[in-house]
């Protein structure tokens, strides 16, 4: 006997209400194991991997590449053979003759032109789900619950609930306002644990670690050869970089500052030092050079180590500095994040943006250290050209980018004379920082930078 089994989009928990498809594992018609990925999805930054609690026949994808889907939606219906399928169309049934009818959900509230997202154009209901038996006693009624029908629990509930195979629509909370507290599902589980089943365990990663190539699908060429055309859906980690630059151009007023700076004595630092301790403490790049000026600069400028919540309307000045170092990855543009800038010495500075960049270029870097920056460095190294307008990392407040070093003839002391020559193009948000305080924050920057000596100087 043979029965359908429905896998719902998982609440992935801190507070995620709908996530996108980024790729298929599978296609109707295969036949797939139990704890075998089916599906990564995408959240902010991080993409999750769907694992088969069940073993069976794929039947039907519930959505396409590149959807957003609800937390709760049907994702994937699977043809489960045998006692299984049988128990499981057995339990269905007596879950919904039991059931409730589900109350309708509200009308979404009025969301603001600024951030509304393209319309996405839901997919055709699937069948009922038929839930197996370990978990019927607390499957949900509803699959497209509201912000409102959302239990109310903390981001670390919901994971732990998550794992306990637990749906938090059927614990009664004993907070404030119906919030579910740990006592609340501590008492769910003790009294239910018998019929509770965890789901596999899936697997959270980088959004570069799991969008392979074929997660961004592309449409037939068109035209003949020499003049077709590619059409590219842009899906995943693109187009979360997207509507990240995006929304950050609408919404912050940029204004951009360029300074050359002489860096012919920093370089001669900095390739001093790698041929003394290079071999036992590792080359440094002009980076971590750089981090250590700009976190000696900081405290007399706290407005720039700042971040804007332009929705509370409060700026948030940091003592720490938490530097993001954008770097390109096989997935796209990511910023991991130098917790603690200021403690860091050049060679613990360079190991640490060294870890990372490989970090986010395998897609290993957590979720922690792609998020918190409190202030970025833009750096396209031989490449960076000679003048930069980099885009701010919302809701930073400035971002300070590095040109090429190039060799030119200088005048000093009415000599001619060959110098290390470097621009700094940086940009800054005019709701936060006025004109001249970056002007004066980069004239210091460049005073560091053109005698290293002071870095060092308390």
């Amino acid at each position: 006997m043979s029965s359908e089994h429905v896998i719902k989009m998982p609440d992935i928990g801190e507070g995620i209400v709908e996530v996108e498809v980024v790729a298929w594992r599978v296609q109707a018609g295969d036949q797939v194991s139990e704890d075998q990925i089916l599906a990564d999805v995408m959240t902010d930054k991080a993409t999750v991997e769907i694992p088969s609690p069940v073993k069976g026949r794929v039947l039907a994808l519930g959505g396409e590449v590149g959807e957003l889907m609800r937390v709760g939606s049907a994702l994937i219906r699977i043809e489960v053979e045998g006692e299984a399928g049988a128990s499981a169309a057995a339990a269905s049934a007596a879950s919904a003759a039991t059931a409730p009818a589900p109350a309708p959900s509200p009308a979404p509230a009025p969301v603001s032109a600024a951030v509304a997202p393209a319309p996405v154009q839901a997919p055709a209901p699937l069948p009922a789900p038929i839930t197996p038996p370990a978990v019927a006693a607390h499957a949900p009624q509803d699959l497209g619950l509201s912000l409102a029908d959302k239990p109310i629990a903390s981001p670390s509930l919901r994971r732990r609930a998550w794992e306990l195979g637990v749906d938090l629509a059927q614990v009664r909370g004993s907070g404030l306002g119906g919030r579910i507290m740990q006592a609340d599902l501590d008492a769910f589980v003790a009294s239910h644990g018998s019929q509770l089943r965890p789901p596999a365990p899936a697997v959270v990663a980088v959004a570069a670690a799991s969008v392979a190539p074929a997660s961004t699908p592309r449409l037939p060429r068109s035209g003949s050869r020499g003049d077709g055309v590619e059409a590219i859906r842009i899906v995943g980690l693109r187009r979360k970089i997207a509507e990240k630059m995006q929304d950050a151009k609408r919404r912050i007023p940029h204004f951009s500052y360029v300074e050359e700076v002489d860096v012919t004595e920093l370089e001669a630092l900095r390739l001093k030092l790698n041929a003394q301790y290079g071999a036992s403490r590792g080359k440094l790049t002009l980076l971590p050079l750089l981090a250590r000026a700009i976190v000696r600069t900081l405290p007399d400028f706290p407005q720039i180590n700042a971040r804007l919540d332009d929705e509370a309307g409060v700026i948030n000045r940091f003592d720490a500095v938490h530097l993001g170092v954008a770097a390109q990855t096989p997935a796209g543009l990511m910023v991991p994040v130098l917790r603690h800038a200021e403690s860091h010495d050049l060679w613990s500075c360079a190991a640490e943006i060294r870890r990372l960049a490989e970090a986010a270029r395998s897609g290993r870097a957590t979720r922690d250290e792609l998020s918190g920056s409190t202030i970025t460095i833009s750096s396209l190294g031989a490449l960076g050209g000679i003048v930069t307008t980099p885009v701010i990392n919302s809701p930073e407040v400035a971002i300070v980018g590095v040109n090429r070093i190039v060799e030119r003839p200088m005048i000093r002391n009415g000599q001619v004379v060959a110098r290390q020559m470097m621009n700094l193009s940086s940009s800054f948000d005019h709701r936060v920082v006025d004109g001249q305080d970056a002007a004066e924050f980069i004239q210091a920057l460049r005073g560091l930078m053109e005698s290293p000596a002071l870095l060092f100087i308390d």
